[in-house]
């Protein structure tokens, strides 16, 4: 999965909007003001070789977390986040289009799952099932 058909997927979620508070270089998705993922391009050395990836970070359960890492090399701790409860996929092609959109939905379900009741009515009839 490449940045613009995670872009797109993000995009698919009710209420995502995308901003870039942190600059030109951090896309950050939020559902209602409430962030869900950024996706930044970021250099990397991988292999000994300098490679350049998209990185997307995606909030999630922490013990779910710890599971993504021990499973997918290209999982690592949240970059910059809080590395309990977030974490990063490197964008290498090396994870399933279906996970890491599985990733994405979690995420967004955890922020909605934060929000106020009256926030959540007017969000979950939205999604798909």
């Amino acid at each position: 999965m490449d940045s613009k058909a995670v872009h797109q997927y993000l995009m698919t979620k009710p209420y995502a909007s995308v901003s870039q508070p942190f600059g030109p270089e951090v896309d950050v998705y939020k559902v209602k003001d409430k962030m869900f993922a950024t996706l930044s391009l970021a250099k990397m050395n991988a292999n000994k070789l300098n490679e350049t990836h998209w990185w997307l970070n995606f909030k999630c359960d922490p013990d779910e977390a710890q599971a993504l890492r021990d499973i997918f090399d290209a999982v690592i701790p949240g970059y910059h986040m809080n590395k309990r409860l977030w974490n990063t996929v490197i964008l290498d092609g090396s994870i399933p289009q279906g996970e890491i959109e599985r990733m994405i939905d979690n995420s967004f379900l955890l922020v909605v799952q934060k929000m106020r009741k009256t926030e959540q009515r007017s969000i979950l009839p939205h999604l798909d099932t």
